[in-house]
């Protein structure tokens, strides 16, 4: 995945950005496996949950989703109180369709900002500012919810409240609470 804290030309990045498909990856991430001095087949790319995959549990290429029940119990509260939501995303065209049917995103969030779709990606403070403007909010009255600690950085960068989403979401969770007066 390159540096995933920095917005690079690594084929990873260019993936997220919707330059490449992820057979183009596979074909540039090659190389790159080799030039590192490790072994790979075309398919060890593909783990055996990918190729049984159904919509209980979507897992695509190693990928697993499964929805964070306290953030979505937050989400659906911050939206029944009248809060502007969206989604900022770095996402893959080709997995999109294995998160997507998890939650009624159309209905719920007022945007959604996927990079594939933009061509720019987390952590540059473009997507942020394109996202902002989406939603026609401030930065430093928007919260900002993200599980990688640089894309949470650049969001406290451009302004906005960076909150750092651990495996236990408890404390991003009451830090959204508190800056919302729930």
């Amino acid at each position: 995945m390159g540096d995933y804290g920095q917005d690079t030309d690594h084929p990873w990045h260019r993936l997220e950005r919707g330059e490449i498909s992820m057979v183009e990856y596979r074909e540039q991430l090659g190389p790159l496996v080799l030039e590192a001095g490790l072994h790979f087949s075309a398919n060890s790319l593909e783990t055996p949950a990918a190729k049984t995959a159904d919509s209980k549990n979507p897992s695509i290429v190693g990928f697993a989703f499964e929805p964070n029940h306290l953030v979505v119990d937050l989400v659906h509260e911050l939206k029944s109180c009248g809060f502007r939501l969206g989604v900022l995303t770095n996402n893959v065209r080709e997995l999109r369709q294995a998160w997507w049917p998890m939650l009624d995103f159309a209905t719920i969030f007022d945007d959604v900002v996927d990079s594939h779709e933009v061509g720019m990606r987390k952590p540059n403070h473009a997507i942020y500012e394109l996202s902002l403007s989406r939603l026609g909010v401030e930065a430093h009255r928007t919260a900002f919810l993200d599980d990688a600690q640089s894309n949470v950085n650049a969001a406290t960068a451009v302004g906005m409240h960076g909150i750092w989403v651990d495996v236990d979401p408890t404390n991003a969770v009451q830090r959204v609470r508190q800056l919302a007066n729930l």
